[in-house]
């Protein structure tokens, strides 16, 4: 079964943000069979404003919100003049418990309709100032790059809107075909939520300094190896110090974080595409033992691994 998915634009939209479904959820197959129906709509169908000197041109109106399950609204900075009927339309989609969604400064039209009330969310840091003072019943987290609150998701601004569609493939139909869609996107296989929005100091440069992106890939050849930090930064070439303050500048965890994280993605890759057993599953994944892999995959995806395999493995998916 296809997952219907509708874009709500409103103007005057941010481009880069209306483009993410489309071309994040729109590429999630499976032997060529798309696992999403993406349309895009609009309060009044033809040009759509955006934030720049472009116009997009949207076809559909409101009346396909009735058949979606999930409604992505992208950022937008005409939340103040946005038309009434969109208000009333994420909020009756949300009385009938689909999935909403917000990239960016969307956040700001899930508040107006009072979805976001009682609820976690986050939205872009140079906006969370005033999302604060306009939605004070809303648990607004601005350091995250997204929240997963249910059938309510909500992401910081820009590229964190590719990382919160990956979630969603991710969560809809599991990490290898996440990972496959991250590939086709040319994008690492994709971060945590609660990861920090920005980083406060700049990449390092000018000193002979070289990026990590080599010794990372080189970690994820050797996932079945028990790496240390010494084994990091020995391939680097760098010291332990520099490994760490550089893992935080380029991907915003800490080297074991970013290694543990790995592992977990590549154990659930193994548990949907091939019949291992667990215990095997846990050591080419690095994680020792199958109560490891289990006690890792439950803290972070809520199953254990025969749970996990049933659920996302190829028979299973829908």
């Amino acid at each position: 079964m296809t997952h219907r998915v509708a874009v709500l634009l409103v103007p005057p939209v941010v481009a880069f943000d209306s483009a993410i479904p489309g071309l994040v959820l729109g590429c999630a197959k499976t032997g060529g069979r798309p696992h999403y129906e993406v349309r895009t709509c609009t309060p009044r169908p033809g040009p759509v404003a955006t934030t720049t000197d472009v116009e997009i041109m949207v076809r559909h109106g409101l009346e396909i919100l009735d058949e979606a399950d999930t409604i992505v609204v992208p950022g937008t900075h005409g939340w103040e003049a946005a038309d009434p009927r969109v208000a009333e339309a994420l909020r009756g989609a949300a009385a009938d418990g689909r999935r909403l969604v917000s990239i960016c400064t969307g956040a700001f039209m899930l508040g107006l309709a009072g979805v976001l009330d009682g609820r976690r969310a986050t939205t872009y840091w140079r906006w969370t100032d005033e999302f604060a003072r306009r939605f004070p019943s809303v648990d607004l987290d601005p350091r995250v790059l997204f929240v997963d609150d249910g059938p309510v998701l909500t992401s910081a601004g820009l590229a964190a809107g590719i990382d919160l569609c990956l979630h969603i493939v991710r969560s809809d139909f599991g990490a290898a075909v996440a990972n496959e869609v991250a590939r086709h996107v040319v994008m690492a296989p994709g971060r945590q939520g609660g990861q920090a929005q920005f980083i406060a100091a700049p990449p390092p440069a000018g000193d002979g300094a070289q990026s990590l992106a080599v010794t990372r890939e080189w970690a994820l050849r050797n996932l079945d190896r028990p790496l240390t930090l010494t084994d990091l930064a020995g391939h680097a070439r760098v010291s332990i110090r520099t490994l760490t303050r550089r893992f935080g500048l380029e991907t915003g965890m800490a080297p074991l974080q970013w290694l543990l994280h790995s592992r977990v993605e590549r154990a659930k890759e193994l548990l949907e595409s091939t019949a291992l057993p667990v215990a095997e599953v846990a050591r080419l994944s690095g994680l020792g033992s199958a109560d490891s892999l289990r006690a890792h995959l439950v803290r972070r995806a809520g199953l254990t691994p025969t749970a996990y395999r049933a659920a996302f493995s190829e028979p299973a998916r829908p």
